[in-house]
């Protein structure tokens, strides 16, 4: 079980805040007029906790009123962990928790409605048919919305990791337009992950969003790293030496990972496929059959992580191997090659018409990686970049 979506854990002042508009939201709703209401915050900010506190309360008042409610979230690992924290309260129902196909599928043969549904990860939805996850219509949130009397969305636009899942404030605003929504928009802006002072955040956004590299004390010429305010933080140059730490680290703490950006090649065909790094040669994660996820088992410190395993987790320590499509160009700035890129996978369903506009969404796709990959670490994060020159231009060689 994950203490970070627990739905007693305790606010901030903030989340409280939000949880209670929310719910006024949610209260405040016409029969008549559909709603809904978007959460916004980078990783870490802590939108996912609020979102099972609202459910807890709406299922609360939803066995006195008779309300149908849902929680969506189109992940299996969080699925699996929402599922299990139902057990722990009595007021949850597991098969409240679907998967959004699940739900679209079973209202529609049902002729329902659903009252009010939140979705977790909502920028993991798909916008296109799929047949490989069962979806024949177009967009799953235009589903949803016209089987929902209210619908919330915690959403977060840097986490689209897929064409086939490629959302932007665009194709929402012109959902709200299409079905004359009842709209309402909030963003959490404090980091909750991260252990970590303002400037590390700070230096991890020029690099996923601006592609810019820096050193984060500027009084040092020697750019190698440390401990900043209780937050390790470091690059390596070897990227089994970096292992080697951060297994010692789990060793004291537990639940340390590595995990890599997709550059490395793994197709579904029941083998191992493996991340090579010169010394470093671990398989990428197995498909994960049992009902503990990829984050909490023991054995996975063996294996390296990507980012359908780890997306919306948390680890104390999490190190990060970012490969070949991520390239130094010059003056601190890199430069992104999806030809490198060997998540073929997240390139499929190119709905987008236009070249350039699809070349512009691939390499955002692979910052957006970038972005949910660095972000993990609770107590410390630890980088290697497979391009030498990052490091030695970091490092002042």
């Amino acid at each position: 079980m994950l203490e970070s979506v627990l739905p007693n854990k305790q606010l901030t002042i903030e989340q409280q805040d939000v949880l209670n508009e929310i719910l006024e939201f949610c209260h405040s709703n016409s029969n008549d007029t559909r709603s809904l209401f978007q959460l916004n915050g980078d990783a870490g900010t802590g939108k996912s906790v609020i979102l099972t506190q609202l459910f807890l309360k709406i299922e609360q008042d939803a066995k006195v009123f008779n309300k149908d409610n849902y929680f969506l979230v189109n992940h299996p690992e969080l699925l699996k962990v929402y599922q299990d924290n139902a057990g722990e309260f009595s007021e949850l129902r597991k098969n409240r928790f679907l998967r959004p196909t699940t739900f679209i599928n079973k209202m529609n043969k049902n002729h329902k409605q659903a009252d009010v549904v939140v979705i977790d990860e909502a920028h993991l939805l798909l916008s296109e048919a799929d047949k490989y996850n069962n979806f024949s219509q177009n967009n799953q949130l235009e589903e949803i919305i016209k089987l929902s009397r209210v619908v919330v969305i915690v959403y977060d636009e840097r986490q689209v990791l897929k064409m086939k899942s490629y959302w932007s404030q665009q194709i929402i605003d012109k959902l709200v337009k299409q079905f004359g929504l009842r709209y309402k928009l909030n963003t959490l802006h404090t980091q909750m992950r991260m252990n970590a002072p303002r400037k590390i955040v700070r230096w991890i956004d020029d690099l996923t969003n601006n592609l810019q590299l820096d050193t984060i004390d500027n009084k040092s010429n020697n750019y190698l790293g440390g401990t900043y305010q209780g937050y390790d933080f470091k690059i390596f140059e070897d990227a089994e030496e970096m292992y080697q730490k951060l297994r010692l680290d789990n060793r004291i703490v537990q639940k340390s990972r590595i995990v890599s950006t997709a550059d490395y090649p793994s197709t579904l065909d029941g083998k191992k496929h493996y991340v090579n790094e010169g010394k470093f040669h671990l398989p990428w994660d197995q498909y994960n059959y049992s009902n503990v996820t990829w984050a909490e088992k023991e054995s996975t410190i063996n294996e390296v992580g990507s980012i359908y395993t780890i997306q919306g987790f948390d680890l104390n320590y999490v190190a990060v191997i970012i490969g070949p499509s991520v390239v130094y160009d010059k003056n601190g700035q890199i430069k992104i090659d999806p030809a490198k890129y060997e998540d073929h996978e997240a390139f499929k369903k190119r709905h987008l018409n236009d070249v350039i506009q699809i070349d512009r969404a691939k390499k955002r796709i692979i910052q957006n990686s970038m972005n949910v990959l660095l972000k993990r670490g609770v107590k410390g994060l630890y980088i290697y970049f497979h391009d030498q020159r990052i490091y030695n231009f970091l490092a002042n060689k």
